[in-house]
């Protein structure tokens, strides 16, 4: 299985439960790892037979910063439902952190795997 990544992706949006945090705008990171075979676009070195990175990069941007979640579970998930469905993805690993949601730590969050390994 051949892996194309995605690191340190940053957006700001509405995240948390707490009364405070429902009327500002905090950031979050993204990594994404995602199953492609390569082969045909490293054959051809045509774009179209690629992951596009760019292209999900943009899309997860656009639905991050269009959207509000109270819990990042609920976020890392449905990121992952949007990735897989639009792009064709078989299986992704996603780390979502929330920098700063603990004074103590430098970043809090969750990781998910989704889909079969091929």
């Amino acid at each position: 299985m051949d892996t194309v990544y995605i690191t340190g992706l940053r957006a700001e949006t509405v995240i948390g439960v707490y009364d405070w945090e429902r009327n500002i705008r905090q950031g979050v990171v993204l990594d994404l790892e995602m199953a492609s075979d390569n082969r045909r676009a490293a054959s051809g070195d045509r774009i179209e037979d690629a992951l596009d990175y760019a292209a999900i990069s943009s899309r997860v941007l656009a639905f991050i910063e269009d959207s509000e979640f109270q819990l990042i579970e609920t976020m890392a998930e449905q990121i992952a439902s949007l990735v897989m469905a639009e792009f064709r993805v078989p299986w992704l690993r996603l780390r979502l952190g929330k920098p700063g949601a603990v004074a103590a730590a430098e970043t809090v969050g969750v990781q998910i795997e989704r889909g079969e390994s091929p």
